[in-house]
């Protein structure tokens, strides 16, 4: 990836979460870190982000999940970006999630799962290390 070009993430919550706080202080150190961040909002569906994430070009989709649905949506967005034949988008989650949950994220597709109190330097680092290995 060049050098010079800003990581673009787009961040949404989907389902039926209205807990948005953690998404938008997250967007806003992304931003901080000198990355390109668009925040789709709440109640969005994995149709939603996909097409959103095309339409931006996005390096990476970042999901927030605070309600519990996690393996129920989240998987989807990856089935979808499958479909479609893209495989240069990093998905990684973010909130409340059991981390007995991670393995079968990751099996499902989830790059990786940031959950609560996970430190920015480490969710900024892995998006940068790996975006790179990816372009």
């Amino acid at each position: 990836m060049n050098e010079d070009k800003k990581i673009k993430v787009l961040i949404s919550k989907l389902g039926l979460d209205g807990h948005d706080r953690g998404a938008k202080v997250v967007a806003s150190l992304f931003r901080e870190a000198g990355m390109e961040v668009i925040y789709l909002g709440l109640y969005q569906t994995p149709e939603n982000v996909v097409q959103a994430a095309l339409e931006e070009d996005v390096d990476v989709i970042g999901l927030s999940c605070l309600s519990g649905e996690h393996l129920t949506f989240a998987p989807e967005v990856t089935k979808i970006l499958q479909g479609k034949e893209i495989k240069d988008v990093l998905v990684v989650v973010g909130g409340v999630i059991p981390r007995e949950d991670i393995p079968e994220m990751k099996d499902l597709g989830i790059d990786e799962v940031f959950t609560a109190g996970s430190l920015t330097k480490d969710m900024v680092g892995y998006i940068r290390d790996n975006v790179r290995k990816q372009h």
